[in-house]
């Protein structure tokens, strides 16, 4: 086969829980350092700003922002509620999901607290009485003055923290990979998850008036491409989940030059077969029409019969111990009784829900029945352990009721299992046939990635794909650079910034390099300019700015200030948003609202001839 090396296998990792580290003295002495918190809406990223090179100048924790709550077991126990790594595996937990962003902005603070626990707890920093580290901490871009007035309060009224800073991660990441000869004016392009932004940076600091959101992301191509897949293998519907679509996203996907040229690529059948992707997905190998012999079947009835009675010895036995367990209290109930106690025997009377002591006694003669009678089935089963499933059935009657509930489940039990247990027809053996198959059951369990590579990265150029009525990014860079004269737009373009997690298709540099050269005048100069990682360098930049500004009150929002002036005041600083106070409509004086209805009552009774 020609195209076998293009064979790939689903990796489905788990994800590994996030390890409890122990608290280190060097982020708490001499004083304790800032934490470092990118809070992404795909993936939160916490670690240390400390100086000490015994400490990791990387971030400790990776995980997504996810929450889940369990309903709890039956056996009595509570819900648990998992967070990011803990969770292992997000399909089977999909439709239990929770996150606490409405697309870029965190609006849900009770799953947001639940992040931060999660962050603290396995950081080794103890939250119950407060948290004495300086919080630095990535917002989105415009960042709505309620979601941060929300989040200062979790921060200052929950975890007692000293201070706080909030900053732009794609701000981060700008100044992070900045180079000394890289001009302070820049035109950065921020994918990730959520969103894309498009984000003119003039003399160093953000323009946040000219800044351009477009919805769209990575979480939508995701959901376009396993859209895409399950119209295309309606048999593996199941099979095509979104974290396996992210999988695909990663390692097949890229963004071509020219769309329609490409497109055109596609078309050759040469092409195809050398470029198509096939991802092979889990299947069994052993056929379905495969037939077992008569041993086989025997062996496995033995065992479904050896499961089932251990089954019910174990369900016996639970019962005997709560039968034992009632028929001490009513025994105790007695002792009272003959004992004289009158008050107690009479209050214990009304907690057993009884009227007389002839009805306790009725109720201790049953019980004592019952636990003779569980005691000898289980003697008796003990004996019959081993029965000849091939000569006769097992008989229900070792498996009646107690009277209970729980033995009825028993026989019910004993009739799923009674065609199993059928008795053997030796005369009618039939001969084993083997199935050969038809098809290649490997291949049939292919997915065949041919346009979708690049189909579906394309919708952050063309958002009309998936029928959104959005500019791609292509047309929202003109439109951004068309709201400042030519000089500046010269500047902007000398630095396109490409960052984000979104950033990491290949072939994104090129197409942005294409779309700049048709947009822009002839023979004028550009850069573009990709992260040196996209993911982290969020992290990174907001560590390097902590390093520098953990002894300036620059950009750092202390508790006084909180108290002062509301939770959604911002310092800025050369990575943060812009400040917008908040502007209340001035009330007019009480006496002047009192006196405006009599003034007019008086000039419309004592002018009359006014209202001719």
């Amino acid at each position: 086969m020609a195209a076998a090396g293009l064979v790939f296998p689903f990796r489905d990792a788990r994800w590994l829980p996030d390890p409890v580290l122990g608290p280190r003295p060097a982020v708490r002495t001499p004083q304790p350092v800032p934490l470092v918190i990118d809070n992404g809406s795909f993936q939160a990223r916490a670690g240390w700003a400390c100086p000490d090179p015994e400490v990791p100048g990387e971030p400790l924790l990776r995980f997504r922002s996810l929450a889940a709550r369990s309903r709890g077991a039956r056996g009595g126990a509570g819900a648990e509620t998992q967070v990011g790594n803990d969770l292992g595996s997000p399909e089977p937990l999909r439709w239990l999901l929770r996150s606490p962003f409405d697309r870029n902005v965190p609006v849900q603070l009770e799953l947001q607290e639940l992040l931060f626990d999660h962050i603290f707890q396995r950081l080794g920093v103890s939250s119950q009485g407060c948290v004495d580290h300086p919080i630095v901490l990535t917002e989105a871009v415009c960042n709505p003055l309620y979601s941060r007035q929300m989040m200062s309060e979790l921060l200052f009224e929950c975890y007692q923290v000293p201070k706080v800073s909030y900053g732009v991660d794609s701000m981060y990441s700008f100044h992070h990979n900045r180079r000394q000869d890289w001009p302070c004016n820049s035109l950065i392009v921020s994918s990730g998850y959520q969103c894309t932004h498009v984000l003119p940076v003039l003399e160093g600091r953000l323009d946040a008036k000219n800044c351009k959101r477009i919805n769209l992301g990575g979480c939508q191509a995701a959901v376009y491409l396993q859209r895409l897949l399950q119209l295309k293998y309606p048999g593996h519907f199941a099979a095509i989940t979104l974290s396996r679509m992210e999988e695909i996203l990663h390692e097949h996907s890229y963004i071509a030059e020219d769309y329609l040229e490409e497109l055109q690529k596609w078309r050759s059948p040469e092409y195809y077969e050398s470029n198509v992707h096939k991802m092979q997905l889990p299947f069994s190998s052993k056929l379905l029409g495969s037939t077992l012999t008569s041993e086989e079947k025997q062996e496995r009835r033995q065992q479904q019969l050896r499961r089932l009675q251990e089954l019910n010895a174990r369900r016996r036995e639970e019962k005997l111990q709560l039968d034992q367990e009632r028929l001490d209290r009513l025994l105790y109930v007695q002792e009272l009784l003959e004992d004289g106690q009158m008050d107690q025997f009479h209050k214990a009377l009304v907690e057993l829900n009884m009227d007389s002591a002839e009805e306790l006694q009725s109720y201790i003669h049953k019980l004592s029945l019952a636990i003779e009678q569980t005691k000898q089935k289980i003697l008796q089963a003990e004996v019959s352990i081993e029965v000849d499933v091939v000569d006769s059935k097992p008989e229900t009657l070792d498996l009646d009721p107690l009277g209970s509930e729980q033995s009825l489940e028993d026989v019910e039990s004993i009739h799923e299992f009674e065609p199993l247990f059928a008795e053997e027809q030796p005369e009618v053996e039939k001969p084993v046939t083997t199935v050969e198959p038809v098809f290649n059951l490997a291949e049939y369990h292919q997915l065949f990635l041919g346009t979708e590579r690049i189909r579906v990265p394309e919708i952050l150029f063309q958002p009309s794909l998936i029928g959104e009525e959005q500019a791609g990014i292509a047309e929202t860079m003109q439109y951004v650079l068309d709201r400042y004269p030519k000089e500046q737009q010269a500047l902007l373009v000398q630095n396109v910034f490409l960052t984000g997690g979104n950033t990491m298709y290949p072939g994104l540099k090129a197409r942005i390099q294409k779309e700049l050269l048709e947009m822009r005048p002839f023979q004028s100069s550009f850069q573009v300019h990709l992260a040196s990682n996209p993911i982290l360098d969020a992290w990174y930049g907001a560590r390097d700015w902590a390093l520098e500004y953990v002894n300036h009150e620059e950009g750092w929002i202390t508790r006084k200030d909180y108290e002062e002036k509301g939770g959604e005041y911002l310092k800025e600083h050369c990575a943060s948003n812009v400040c917008v106070p908040i502007r209340l409509p001035k009330q007019a004086p009480r006496t002047t609202e009192a006196l405006a209805p009599t003034k007019v009552l008086a000039a419309s009774v004592g002018n009359p001839c006014d209202l001719a």
